[in-house]
């Protein structure tokens, strides 16, 4: 039933008059009266008899009967729920759109899908095992891999041809990709690959009642194939041989509603029930997906070390102070000489030139005043903020830093790292007269961008692609992502340069306006982020921060964390961090609990099962439970 409440997060038994005994079926909507109220339910399941030793009461209203919310699909919620120590109705809500009764209404045949070819695999050559990923695909296998797309590489055109080869298998498939400008790609790339009525697209942008037509035609299994942003991680395809995810680092894809499941978790828990084959890629890493690969879970898939220097453009590392202080036309653009005839020489040979700039509004965070290297806390690895010019307290734990030693140079001055970017299109569009200048961001995002000299200005996320690549890219202000108060910042920045990086052509220049030698850099120069999410992985273990162990986060007012804190039943490796008062909350605080993975679940089920005792009493003051957040602030 739809009821959010955590106590009564469990079925019910309601009896089925005998005149609607056609209409309610397993994974039906129904209407039910629980406490004198009218609600709204699935039904689980027909039984012919209850272990309700009470009366029962009847099944008010069948609303349809539409098996939606199928055994699978339940068994998938409870799944998810549990990881999340979130409730089966929620997961529900995120995972059935609402309905739509024309739609329900409709043929249940509105397009003839063309004979499926198994696709060639030319495209996987550069990736050792990638021709053999598609043969086990189209064989009825699970292959596990994590991928990583080398610079320039269509990465559309190699999902699609995984999901043609999972068709060709007998078997269905689900791509979730970050965001509508992904997804439109993908779409095009399966439909000429595989022809029209094979797949559906579904994302909130088709609107309400073509998007549940489109879910109806998945549940009945017209259609095997789904392709989708966030929500379609939850799309019921019958018999289940491949999921797929793009960019799994992109915080879009972590669902914003409670219980705030990830689509990457969600869908590595559905190939697993489902013995499906799965596939995490993109041109960057996340330390959750190395870590895939460090368990054995999945195989590493990347391009020999010839077929990328040969798709590769050149990355040339340019550090600020030393460039500016050589060039001041340079320090006052805070452009170095470098960036400024990489750009040249691109406009000069009639390439478009690529400027990514970091938005602006990144939490301020601190670092050291020597080496830049980000500060954390003695205590528990937090990052620490500035309270005073003097004082920096911990925003995790809360502990007071003073004396503070910088671990990697030995400084012990702190600084507030900088914010955002500062350039400008117009800036640009006066430094190099007479060149087009285009921005894409925020006001208006760019799909495209036709070849020639021209200047394309975006924001991380915002790159247009360039017909032919560009012939140059310069990456500025690299320490507004780097020195963010976040666990993911190196990790983040990585993939946004990675992103831009890969948009150039083979042979072009990337210019990143930073120290060589931070490791995020070196990952870059060498189109290596398997190395960089290793160490960010090992550094992670060592320091006790996800993926290596599950995090919980409690907020609240402080009296409702301590009753729930009082009510659980935590394992007993359960380290507790703070609590702190959450920034621009009054009232408000913040604990985190952190566990071995081994003990994941069982930290889920304690938090949940407190929660379902403070339901039950009545509290008044909520406390948000989140599992694995991706902000750690």
């Amino acid at each position: 039933m739809d009821l959010p409440l955590p106590h009564l997060d469990r079925p019910f038994d309601y009896l089925v008059p005998s005149t609607m005994d056609s209409k309610v079926t397993a994974g039906s909507r129904v209407r039910v009266r629980f406490a004198g109220q009218l609600v709204d339910g699935f039904v689980l399941e027909r039984v012919s008899a209850s272990e309700h030793p009470g009366n029962l009461a009847f099944i008010e209203r069948a609303v349809s009967a539409e098996p939606v919310a199928g055994p699978e699909t339940a068994r998938m919620a409870r799944a998810v729920a549990d990881r999340y120590a979130g409730n089966l109705a929620d997961v529900l809500r995120l995972a059935i759109p609402p309905r739509h009764a024309r739609a329900e209404g409709r043929s249940r045949k509105e397009a003839e899908a063309g004979p499926l070819t198994l696709p060639p695999a030319d495209g996987w050559v550069a990736y050792p095992a990638g021709a053999a990923f598609l043969r086990a695909l189209s064989d009825g296998r699970a292959p596990r891999a994590v991928w990583t797309a080398t610079p320039g590489e269509d990465w559309a055109a190699r999902y699609a041809e995984a999901v043609v080869a999972t068709l060709a298998g007998g078997r269905g498939a689900i791509v979730v990709v970050p965001d509508a400008r992904d997804l439109n790609r993908l779409d095009a790339a399966l439909t000429a690959l595989a022809g029209p009525g094979h797949h559906v697209a579904l994302s909130a942008a088709t609107g309400p009642e073509e998007r549940y037509a489109r879910y109806l035609r998945v549940s009945r299994g017209e259609i095997r194939a789904v392709i989708g942003t966030r929500a379609a991680m939850f799309a019921p395809v019958t018999g289940l041989g491949l999921v797929a995810i793009l960019d799994d680092g992109d915080d879009v894809l972590a669902e914003p509603r409670a219980p705030y499941p990830h689509a990457r978790d969600v869908l590595l828990t559905r190939a697993e029930q489902d013995g499906a084959g799965a596939l995490v890629g993109g041109y960057a890493r996340s330390a959750e997906a190395q870590l895939l690969i460090a368990t054995g879970w999945a195989k590493e898939l990347a391009a020999s070390r010839e077929a990328l220097r040969a798709r590769a453009p050149r990355v040339v590392p340019a550090g600020d102070d030393a460039d500016q202080a050589r060039d001041a036309g340079a320090a006052t653009a805070r452009l170095p000489s470098v960036a400024w005839r990489a750009a040249r020489e691109a406009l000069a040979a009639g390439l478009p030139v690529l400027v990514q700039v970091p938005r602006r509004g990144y939490v301020p965070s601190t670092a050291c005043a020597t080496c830049r290297a980000p500060a954390r806390c003695p205590h528990c690895a937090g990052p620490l903020a500035l309270e005073s010019a003097e004082a920096a307290a911990c925003r995790w734990c809360g502990r007071g830093a003073g004396g503070y030693q910088c671990p990697q140079c030995g400084g012990r001055r702190l600084r507030a790292s900088i914010v955002g970017a500062r350039r400008t299109a117009e800036e640009l569009g006066r430094a190099f007269a007479g060149v087009p200048v285009r921005t894409s961001g925020r006001g208006e995002v760019l799909d495209t961008v036709p070849s020639g000299p021209s200047l394309v200005v975006a924001t991380p996320g915002a790159e247009p692609v360039a017909d032919g690549g560009y012939g140059a890219v310069l990456l500025l202000d690299t320490w507004a992502l780097l020195t963010r108060a976040d666990l993911r910042a190196a990790e983040e920045a990585l993939r946004r340069w990675l992103s831009a990086a890969a948009l150039a052509r083979a042979g072009g220049t990337v210019v990143v306006i930073a120290d060589g030698a931070v490791p995020a850099v070196q990952a870059l120069m060498r189109f290596d982020p398997g190395w960089h999410a290793a160490r960010e992985l090992a550094e992670r273990a060592e320091l006790g921060f996800p993926p290596a162990v599950r995090v919980a986060s409690l907020t609240g007012r402080p009296e409702a964390i301590e009753e729930l804190l009082a009510a659980a039943h935590l394992p007993e490796a359960a380290d507790l961090l703070g609590p702190v008062p959450v920034t621009g909350e009054e009232e408000q605080e913040r604990l985190l609990i952190r566990v071995p993975r081994s003990q994941g679940r069982a930290l889920a089920g304690a938090l949940h099962g407190a929660a379902g005792v403070r339901s039950a009493h009545r509290a008044k003051a909520p406390v948000r439970v989140h599992i694995d957040p991706l902000d750690l602030l």
